[in-house]
């Protein structure tokens, strides 16, 4: 099953790479994987 992130998710996802915290930190708060986050920005 696949799983839809809202635009606002993944904006504030990107806004918080490009400040610094570290992906895995990204993904435990998202509860995605490494592989996923960097799909979500592509």
């Amino acid at each position: 099953m696949k799983k839809c992130y809202s635009e606002e998710q993944i904006f504030r996802a990107i806004k918080q790479h490009e400040a610094g915290t570290k992906v895995d930190d990204i993904c435990r708060e998202m509860r995605v994987s490494s592989g996923t986050f960097y799909n979500l920005l592509s």
